[in-house]
């Protein structure tokens, strides 16, 4: 039985192997210009050699060569950071889908935080959206398989499948002893950008952006001008969630309200230094724009709120975003397999670094205590940058809100009600039973809701009078707004959604009570006087 050192070990012989196979012609060459480098990096290569060579004579079993190649990568890659990953020819293709066309899946966005596969989002309108998953949630097993310590690609290659399949899902959400089990019929997930844009009683416009992919910028160009059409006043831009994308399509979003020439992003690493600008002439947009973030809203994303920030074209209000500001460049190789290697961090227009280091660290299941976590912070809240207009702002680990808004947290009552599915399968009922019709100015009445009610007993769900009060504006809310999405469609049913929304509805407030952007920096400058 191989021990975990001396597993590390055998991995760690067989990357400079690897190194070797692909570096053996420029130690060679080198070797006469800088004799002592290429000294030390020739012995390494031939003292793995002579191990290899041993290993494969005196070894108990017979050992694949393509098998330890490919753990002699991965191990190799597994020494850097958490976005650095080898991927295989298939692996390669499914990973370069998730930024153009159509696939059938869950709907959701994934990470590996440690040795568990973690929901980063939900994409909106999609199966897993529906049913309830909701960020944090760690899945634990795919239809009774686990999936602890298996690689993210590993586990999108086995959610997904055919559109019309389901696949059972084993879910472990924090708080809760008992793991939660899904069955999920798999869809056609759309990529789209963004799904929603309206413009709200108060005259402002409302665009969210669910992530950063090859039809951003189009999209966002067709619904900034549909908008503009109605004459809002103001504008709030939606980035919460959104795990960013492309870069290309930051910058060019960006673009829309900053203008042309206009530096954007600058990367920075070992070996190449990038400055992105904007390209293009656009309109000039007076009206006052708020950009909406939290703690899942991360890269692109990131760049979009800190450029708008930085050039004091809106005001970022809501949560720290997550903080990952490290550039990856995806290559493929020559048989057809890729890797995708971090080659340098982003700096917006400010100077400020979006990367937030002890990401990587956490990624990669590493302990951090809230000591650590909260020095961080500090360390990077004194460092201190100034916009367009010589507003302070702070640098490092993430982008800084002007204004923090804090969200409202989903009862348990509430989750489970999500879990169960409870409101789509009642609301598919009723609309079964009433013809698919709605009355006009139609509300959740009490009979409606202790017909449902009764429901939620039958699916052996209990709550007290206290979960019922503590949850009775949300579940008239969700019920409303399903029954809705079965006559009227996903953004009429949104726009109930939201409703409940507690940062969203700040924002709004902000409108009602100022009418420019210098009224919106200044109410933000005199809070953080306060």
């Amino acid at each position: 039985m191989i021990r975990p050192k001396q597993k590390l070990a055998l991995l760690s012989i067989i990357s400079i192997w690897v190194l070797g196979t692909l570096l053996l012609t420029v130690a060679t060459k080198s070797y006469a210009q800088n004799q002592p480098q290429s000294t030390n990096l020739y012995s390494q290569i031939q003292l793995f050699s002579e191990v290899l060579q041993k290993l494969k004579q005196n070894y108990v079993t017979d050992l694949s060569d393509e098998e330890l190649i490919k753990a002699a990568i991965v191990g190799m890659l597994g020494s850097t950071d958490p976005h650095t990953t080898y991927f295989t020819a298939s692996e390669f293709k499914d990973f370069t889908t998730s930024t153009k066309g159509a696939f059938g899946g869950l709907g959701i966005q994934i990470d590996k935080i440690g040795d568990y596969i973690t929901v980063v989002s939900p994409i909106e309108g999609t199966p897993a959206y529906r049913m309830g998953i909701t960020a944090g949630d760690k899945i634990v097993k795919v239809d009774g398989e686990s999936v602890v310590g298996v690689t993210t690609d590993e586990s999108i290659k086995r959610m997904r499948g055919e559109v019309g399949t389901s696949v059972e899902i084993t879910i472990s959400r924090p708080g809760l002893a008992q793991p939660l089990i899904f069955n999920i019929v798999r869809e056609t997930i759309q990529i789209k950008s963004v799904p929603y844009s309206f413009k709200l009683d108060n005259g402002t416009g409302y665009i969210r952006i669910t992530q950063f992919s090859e039809n951003t910028i189009t999209e966002l160009r067709t619904a900034l001008k549909a908008l503009e059409d109605q004459g809002i006043t103001g504008l709030i831009i939606d980035l919460r969630y959104n795990p960013g994308g492309l870069l290309d399509q930051a910058v060019d979003t960006v673009n829309e309200f900053i203008g042309q020439n206009r530096l954007v992003v600058e990367t920075k690493g070992r070996t190449e230094n990038k400055q992105l600008y904007t390209r293009y002439n656009t309109k000039e947009r007076n009206y006052p724009i708020i950009v909406l973030v939290n703690e899942a809203s991360a890269s692109a994303s990131e760049i979009f709120a800190g450029s708008l920030q930085d050039w004091d074209k809106g005001l970022v209000m809501g949560k720290n975003t997550f903080g990952k500001g490290s550039v990856q460049q995806l290559i493929p190789l020559s048989n057809g397999n890729g890797v995708k290697i971090t080659t340098s961090y982003y700096y917006i227009k400010s100077g400020r670094c979006i990367h937030k280091m002890s990401n990587d660290k956490l990624l990669k299941g590493q302990q951090l205590s809230e000591t650590e976590l909260k020095n961080e912070d500090e360390k990077n809240h004194k460092q201190i940058y100034y916009t367009a207009n010589k507003r302070r702002v702070y640098g490092g680990g993430g982008i800084t809100p002007d204004i923090v808004a804090e969200a409202d947290f989903l009862t348990l009552f509430g989750a489970e009600l999500r879990r169960k599915n409870v409101f789509f399968n009642y609301t598919v009922d009723y609309m079964v039973a009433h013809d698919h019709k709605l009355p006009q100015n139609f509300e959740i009445s009490n009979a409606i809701m202790d017909d449902f009610l009764n429901y939620a007993k039958k699916q052996d769900i209990k709550y007290t009078t206290a979960d019922l009060d503590s949850a009775n504006a949300y579940i008239r809310n969700t019920l409303k707004s399903e029954m809705v999405r079965k006559v009227l469609g996903d953004q009429d049913a949104y726009k109930i959604t939201i409703a409940q929304d507690k940062q969203l509805m700040q924002a709004v407030d902000l409108f009602d009570r100022f009418k420019t952007m210098k009224e919106l920096f200044d109410h933000a400058a005199s809070i953080k006087k306060n």
